[in-house]
């Protein structure tokens, strides 16, 4: 059997699972230009736009699409790819301390890099933090000093964060019974439906304490006007958890690094990715913590966790033990610059879709009826700029924090 540590695309010592899945979720981003939901509105008969259309949308709070699973799989990663990353510099001959200055520095400019891309657009600075490279940023340099930790203290850690986090929810003392939800954007048709009652009210939309903590924080910054809400219920300090999750990915990274026969960790990420299923769902289920992504709730944490176990296991099973890599070359070319990927979806995904409207004329797309046009020139979008990072891919042009 071939060893899985072997080349893949081209560096030794890389795995192919691990860019492939970074790639798959990089695409399922750039996938938005093909706003399946237009669809589903053209044609509100057919359940298969509707199913497509709800794959590429966030739920309102409880709940799970795939759309959901982007931002912890992305979390997921770089704790995965974080073990090998420091065993590289190690090799390398790199200090401790400039391994340490470095992770915090990428910090700082992944924090930096998501401030930017929520101000794009906007008359000055918009400050706030819940965008995917912040929240990852506000947890790296933590995640990075607990990469030279002993699993057992990576456990211990992981437990202190959810725990920790849920108890900080719990004692929160709940709104007041004439407390005005329409104040902070939660109408009461949003409240009616999916607003939650008796403990679960602690992780309310708007009204928990990672609301309250905002309300204090960002209006510490300038800004256009006050700030007094999210109108998503995103929230800065879901980096907490979202450190919970980056910590399962470099539990994951460690066994992948590890001795054991790569069919014995691919069954051992399908345990724990059950495990973690099952220990979110019952956390929901007995009302003690709900599964809400918006605002990463441990449980959250959980349920997510086992999602991305159970994709990087089968991953790793198909590309790097069966070596059944060229389908996955197009999720590779990808997922080995995803931040150039990230940066060019918000960018220039909709300077792209505008140049190929005015040069190729808007009746191009409309082949398979005007209902159709906008996933055909979605697709179209994708694809150039699939192909731009194909030709970075081409010339070893990484983009690299």
């Amino acid at each position: 059997m071939a060893n899985p540590n072997t080349e893949a695309a081209g560096q030794p010592g890389r795995l192919a699972s691990i860019d492939a899945y970074r790639g798959l979720v990089m695409l399922l981003i750039m996938a938005e230009a093909l706003d399946l939901r237009a669809v589903a509105r053209a044609v509100p008969a057919s359940r298969l736009w509707a199913a497509l259309a709800h794959c590429q949308t966030h739920v309102q709070w409880l709940g799970c699409s795939l759309h959901d699973l982007i931002q912890p799989s992305f979390s997921f990663l770089v704790g995965v790819a974080l073990p090998f990353s420091i065993a590289g510099r190690l090799a390398r001959g790199q200090s401790g301390w400039r391994m340490t200055a470095h992770a915090f520095q990428r910090a700082l400019v992944l924090v930096a890099l998501g401030v930017f891309l929520r101000s794009v657009g906007r008359p000055q600075t918009y400050f706030t933090f819940e965008d995917t490279l912040s929240q990852i940023g506000l947890g790296y340099g933590f995640l990075f000093l607990l990469g030279f930790c002993r699993p057992r203290w990576q456990w211990v850690a992981l437990a202190l964060v959810l725990v920790g986090y849920w108890a900080a929810f719990a004692l929160y003392p709940l709104p007041p019974a004439d407390f005005d939800y329409a104040r902070v954007g939660v109408s009461p048709a949003w409240l009616g439906e999916h607003g939650l009652t008796g403990f679960a009210a602690h992780w309310n939309k708007n009204s928990n304490l990672a609301w309250a903590f905002d309300i204090w924080f960002l209006n510490l910054f300038s800004r256009e006007s006050p700030f007094a809400f999210n109108g998503g219920g995103y929230a800065t300090l879901s980096f907490i958890p979202t450190l919970g999750t980056m910590i399962l990915g470099l539990l994951a990274g460690g066994v992948l690094r590890g001795p054991r026969r790569p069919w014995s960790k691919v069954r051992l990420f399908v345990l724990a990715g059950l495990l973690l299923l099952a220990g979110g769902g019952l956390l929901e289920w007995l009302g003690v913590c709900p599964a809400v992504k918006r605002i990463w709730t441990p449980s959250w944490t959980l349920w997510s966790g086992g999602w991305c176990f159970l994709f990087l296991a089968a991953f790793y099973a198909v590309i790097d033990i069966q070596r059944w890599q060229r389908w996955a070359f197009p999720l590779v070319v990808v997922g080995m610059n995803s931040i150039a990927a990230y940066c060019m979806e918000g960018l220039f995904g909709g300077f792209i879709r505008d140049a190929l409207k005015r040069h190729l004329g808007a009746g191009v797309f409309d082949v398979f009826g005007t209902a159709f046009e906008p996933p055909v020139l979605g697709a179209c979008v994708v694809l150039v700029l699939w192909l731009i990072l194909f030709w970075m891919y081409r010339r070893r042009l990484f983009v690299r924090i």
